[in-house]
């Protein structure tokens, strides 16, 4: 049998593991311990018959412990599971607490009541948003920050954004609808207005270019007029050096050759001159010179009138040899 007084008092007066003392007040760590307060009838240790109110996983039991089963520490307490209604929790409570004090039978329903509150507001707070707490990594933070940055230059978003913007407006997509700031509406005049002076600049450029290209078209093909006229010029000088040398050797021979030629000229071919003139002096007649033919020239329209004859002449000469 346990002697509840004499654990009382031994207990109260010295040392106690589960006793906390302050300045007002002492307490009990036990967690059978029905009010948390270490006093004669709320103490588990000292009280053979003891009945408290715990909660596990979201469940709350009632345990009992009576005098008979106090030695055997595996069976010492008994344990009623109590039902989620208050009603028929509160009614096994008095049904199980039928005999026993009343302060004990008071407090076990004070703390049932204490149990089911802070379960109530335990789900309601799980039921909400809640804040999870997540280690920070500085170093991988300041890499990303980084590389979003670097992404972000060389993406260009602002500038493509304006672009299309831009061409949405120069469309009507927006009509006159919206009101867009003055600064970006500054910004895209000014962009529209370079855009425009480049195009004129551009059109400007090609203008003069082909005006030049013009220019030098004209002087080189008055350019080839004049040396073409030079060349004319020159080739006919060459052929009358080429009539006078003939001349000449012309003279050197006979009187009789001399008519002979002279008689040649009139005639069309040279068969024709060699029926004319005897047989015995044909030995004696000089054929004339081959002159090489002249290259040919670049056909170009002169306007002086000179030149149209001397090539006039020309024809001439070359159709009666």
């Amino acid at each position: 049998m346990q002697h509840d007084d004499v654990v009382w008092s031994v207990i109260n007066k010295s040392f106690c593991s589960f006793k906390v003392n302050t300045k007002t007040q002492r307490f009990c760590k036990n967690e059978y311990n029905l009010t948390g307060l270490c006093s004669r009838a709320s103490c588990p240790l000292a009280n053979s018959q003891y009945a408290t109110i715990r909660e596990e996983s979201g469940i709350i039991y009632l345990y009992m412990r009576t005098a008979e089963r106090i030695h055997f520490p595996k069976n010492a307490w008994e344990k009623v599971k109590l039902s989620r209604n208050f009603e028929k929790a509160i009614h096994q409570i008095n049904e199980n607490l039928l005999y026993w004090p009343s302060f004990i039978k008071a407090k076990c329903k004070q703390r049932f009541i204490k149990v089911t509150q802070y379960l109530i507001r335990m789900r309601k707070l799980k039921l909400r948003r809640q804040k999870k707490l997540v280690p920070i990594q500085r170093k991988i933070e300041r890499r990303e920050t980084r590389r979003e940055e670097k992404a972000l230059i060389a993406a260009k978003l602002d500038t493509n954004i304006e672009k299309q913007l831009m061409e949405r407006l120069k469309k009507g997509v927006y009509k006159d609808i919206y009101n867009f700031p003055q600064k970006v509406f500054d910004k895209a005049v000014e962009a529209v207005e370079v855009e425009g002076e480049s195009e004129e600049e551009e059109s400007e450029e090609e203008t003069e270019k082909e005006i030049e290209r013009e220019v030098e078209e004209e002087l080189e093909a008055d350019e080839e007029a004049e040396t073409g006229a030079h060349q004319f010029i020159a080739a006919d000088s060459d052929e009358e050096d080429s009539d006078d040398d003939e001349m000449e050797y012309n003279d050197d021979s006979d009187s009789g050759v001399r008519e002979e030629t002279d008689v040649s000229s009139n005639f069309e071919s040279e068969d024709e001159i060699e029926d004319t003139v005897p047989s015995s002096n044909k030995s004696k007649i000089a054929k004339p010179k081959v002159t090489k033919k002249l290259r040919k020239r670049p056909k170009v329209t002169v306007e002086y009138d000179e030149i149209e004859n001397e090539l006039e002449e020309e024809r001439r000469v070359e159709s009666v040899r």
